[in-house]
This record gives structure tokens, sequence and C-alpha cells, in this order.
């Protein structure tokens, strides 16, 4: 699903990304894991068409995520560690994700509810102005009914209550089949009963990448 090849990512004489080859497929649900500055974050932007490689190549479906942006981010629901401060209302953003996305808005309703969250009663509200919780949970109900190929989670519960990361999970386990999950996280705990292959970084280097 995702062929990375060779690539190397550097920010003026900084590597950040040292040679990296990966091969991620459907049916893989995957952990990346490392210190801060392990390149992890690069990786996923790089994934994500949002840093150019300095040398090498990613191809997502044999798409080239940088001259075909449009088409290989609809194969990718994202929830970021940090939610951007988007200026939109709740109303707003929801419609934005269905006319971007093609996401029914019936399901995002379905699972802000499953979430513990009542989308209804904040529609008005500007979405930077919602508690950290409330952001992540209409985050990942957008990305998951959005119903994508590939799946990839950045930290996604680190503004979750405990409550909230149960309910995260389970969610997953409704979606998972046949998908490409990608976990970056340091709570490998909290993943283990989904993920199935754990890949560790450092220095901008793939160290270990191994089926759990």
């Amino acid at each position: 699903m995702i062929k990375i090849n060779n690539l190397t990512k550097k920010f003026a004489n900084q590597i950040s990304l040292d040679n990296v080859s990966l091969e991620l497929n459907k049916g893989e649900n995957i952990i990346i894991m490392g210190q801060n500055g392990a390149g992890k974050t690069t990786l996923i932007r790089s994934i994500l068409g949002q840093y150019l490689p300095t040398k090498g190549e990613i191809l997502i479906a044999n798409k080239d995520p940088f001259k075909d942006r449009v088409n290989t981010l609809n194969l990718i629901g994202f929830v970021p560690q940090l939610p951007p401060p988007i200026r939109l209302t709740v109303e707003e953003l929801i419609l934005y994700a269905k006319v971007s996305s093609n996401v029914n808005i019936d399901d995002i309703f379905r699972l802000c509810k499953k979430m513990d969250l009542d989308l209804q009663s904040h529609l008005k509200k500007v979405f930077f102005k919602l508690s950290g919780g409330m952001k992540q949970k209409l985050l990942i109900s957008i990305a998951i009914a959005k119903n994508p190929d590939i799946f990839i989670f950045d930290e996604p519960t680190a503004n979750l209550d405990p409550k909230g990361r149960e309910m995260f999970y389970s969610l997953l386990e409704e979606y998972n089949e046949k998908k490409l999950m990608i976990f970056v996280s340091h709570r490998i705990d909290e993943v283990s009963h989904i993920v199935n292959r754990k890949i560790q970084m450092d220095l901008g280097k793939v160290i270990s990448d191994e089926k759990i």
C-alpha cells in the first residue's frame, strides 16, 4: 500500500530521515516508536505529502503523494497529535469534510455519539475553542467516517481520558479489516491488542522492524 524507497530528508544540514526504506501493507496494524527527534513526524508528514524528499521516493497505491496529492490524501484518514487551530465552526468543518472527502455527515454524528460527544450542541462553536478532548473526538470521528484504506494516528489518545481511549480503540475494531493502520505512539501497552508490527526509529533511521 505504501512503498518508501531510500527516503532521505534534510533540513539545512540536519538529516531528519536517513535512507529509510519500508513497505507497509493492508492488513498491517503498525506502531512506529522512537524518542523525540527520531524522525517519526517527518516520516508521517512525508507520507502525507507535506515534505518533499531530499532523496528517494514514496508511493501510495502507486501514486506520488507530492504530484498527485488530492488522490493520495483521499486514501488516508489522519488524526494529528495536536489538533490544528481551525477557525471554522464545528458545523462548517463537518460540511468541509463532506465536500472535500465525501464523508457521510450521519456517520460523523454516529461516531461522535459513540465517542460520548454530543455534536448537536456544539455545531455553532468555533473548532479551536473546543476542549482538547472534544477536538480529538471530532477529528477521530471525521477520519474514521472517511473509511479510507489507510489510517494514520499520531498519538491519537493524547487528549483523551481513559474512557475516551477505550471508546476510540473499540471503534477501530469495527473498521480495521483489510486496512493499513499506522500508530505513532509511545504507548505500546495501549495498542498491543491491535498492532501486529513494530517499527523503531532513531536519528532518522529504522533500527528495528519486527512482527509482533
